[in-house]
């Protein structure tokens, strides 16, 4: 046998079986890509309430999928991210409430609710970023998982480095790690706090996902201005990410929305066709927060 490559890759015999509108899905294998060193192959048991001490990010991960779970959440505390784990969905809105995790990684397929009605409920009560899990990576699989509130999304099998990658990205972007820093912005009636995680229009609150924020804070610091999709993707979401055009659009629509404008004739968040998108008003204006 030759040299082993650098990424060792584990095949994992997913025990669930998920169902939808009434037809069983097979279960299936989920492919996990770990960077250092060789799985053993009968991993330690997991204790699902045990966390690696003095970490910086705190992930809240919902999966039934036990040995997935085990897997996924040794590779993240090796790398210094406190992982618990719910196995299904009716416990999660509460665990999220007493834990306040960084972020909530969200398997779709789940036992008792699936992890769309999941996220619902998260978005009624709590902005914390949720980071969706599934086994389709189709466009419209995508946009109905963005739709239904989650921040971003990762396809299995996926690469553990990529997820890993991903929930630092939304951990930075929960804390206002993302993007320019410091001042406060104000656009015509529209103002932005970056240290406070808070925008108002006109006095107003605006509750926001931690996405939409970034997607509204960078539109504001290039306020009357177009921005195609590829530049808010990079702004918004940073090199460790890859993203589809349409995502954008989604974020946009719910930020029209929280902010009021008329999808069919927006006065703040323009369209230009073929181009992008533009945050019309006042040019932007900075001042000491």
């Amino acid at each position: 046998m030759g040299g082993a490559p650098p990424l060792h890759l584990l095949r994992i015999e997913s025990a669930c079986v998920a169902k939808t509108a009434g037809r069983s899905l097979r279960a299936r294998d989920d492919l996990v890509s770990l960077d250092e060193g060789v799985a053993p192959a009968r991993p330690p048991a997991y204790d699902r309430a045990v966390t690696v001490p003095d970490a910086g990010i705190l992930v809240l991960y919902v999966e039934d999928d036990d040995r997935l779970a085990q897997l996924t959440a040794k590779y993240l505390e090796s790398h210094g991210v406190r992982v618990v784990v719910v196995s299904n969905g009716l416990e999660t809105v509460g665990q999220a409430m007493r834990l306040r995790p960084d972020v909530v990684l969200l398997d779709l397929m789940l036992p008792g609710i699936d992890g769309l009605e999941v996220c619902k409920r998260l978005r009624s009560r709590m902005d914390t970023p949720v980071l969706m899990v599934t086994a389709h990576g189709d466009e419209p699989d995508r946009v109905v998982g963005l739709e239904g509130g989650a921040d971003d999304y990762i396809v299995k099998p996926f690469s553990s480095r990529e997820l890993l990658a991903r929930i630092r990205a939304q951990a930075r972007r929960a804390r206002g790690r993302v993007g320019p820093s410091g001042q406060a912005l104000v656009v015509g009636a529209l103002k932005i706090e970056p240290q406070a995680m808070q925008a108002t229009l006109e006095g107003r609150p605006i509750q926001l996902t931690t996405y939409e924020f970034a997607l509204l804070r960078a539109l504001a610091h290039r306020a009357g201005h177009v921005l195609s999709r590829e530049q808010l993707i990079d702004l918004v979401r940073g090199s460790a990410e890859e993203a589809f055009d349409r995502s954008i659009d989604v974020h946009i629509s719910h930020l029209r929305q929280k902010l009021g404008d008329d999808p069919r004739n927006p006065r703040l968040v323009k369209t230009v066709r073929g181009v992008g998108y533009m945050l019309a008003g006042a040019d932007a204006s900075a001042f000491d927060h």
